[in-house]
């Protein structure tokens, strides 16, 4: 059964959130700061599988975003403020776009690509206007940081009318403790209590 029983083809995205190496790669890594993202780079291949075979069921659209320079020349004005306090702080020094590049999960020429300077996709208008053009009403998620964009989306997502299936096992944050349980909460509680149905990818494909 589908998770939703009006969710169509046609009707239907798949949204692929900042799968990227800024989120991903050993080089983007903050030791000091306890962001290690060991987690994320074993979820990545299964995303990437994952990907490969939703295609292949229903030839639907699929739409990946990246993110700007996450620098102070690039960012919203309420997140430079926030970031004033050290505990908060979290710039980009790379100016070469490493960090906006994919890891491991790589668009195909069908795909859409969508940057944001923010934690929500839906602030990019573009976006917006392409799943409006498109008469999407259910948005299948996944993507980096479960705790961060991937939260932060669902929840303006569903302020504006969309319905989730939230992938918990395609979702991931880094690998502190705490994020980790936080994490664990949001899919047993939040996520499905609140905003979506939270289902195995299995069980998705399963479904179609």
């Amino acid at each position: 059964m589908k998770p939703y029983s009006g969710m169509t083809k046609d009707n239907t995205v798949l949204l692929v959130i900042d799968p990227i190496n800024s989120c991903a790669h050993e080089k983007c890594e903050t030791p000091e700061w306890n962001i290690y993202f060991s987690k994320i780079r074993s979820m990545l291949p299964k995303l990437a599988n994952f990907i490969e075979e939703y295609k292949k069921k229903t030839n639907g659209p699929v739409i990946y975003t990246t993110v700007t320079p996450w620098n102070k020349e690039h960012l919203t004005e309420n997140i430079n403020e926030l970031y004033t306090d050290p505990q908060a702080y979290y710039y980009s020094d790379d100016t070469t776009g490493f960090d906006e590049q994919f890891h491991t999960v790589k668009p195909s020429q069908e795909d859409l690509v969508f940057d944001k300077n923010t934690y929500d996709v839906f602030t990019n208008n573009k976006l917006l206007q392409e799943l409006r053009s498109r008469n999407i009403r259910y948005i299948i998620v996944t993507g980096i940081f479960s705790d961060g964009c991937v939260l932060s989306s669902v929840i303006s997502g569903f302020s504006k009318g969309f319905n989730f299936v939230i992938l918990k096992d395609l979702i991931e944050t880094t690998d502190d403790e705490k994020r980790q349980r936080l994490q664990e909460l949001l899919i047993s509680f939040t996520f499905p209590k609140m905003y979506g149905k939270t289902i195995t990818s299995t069980q998705l494909l399963e479904s179609l």
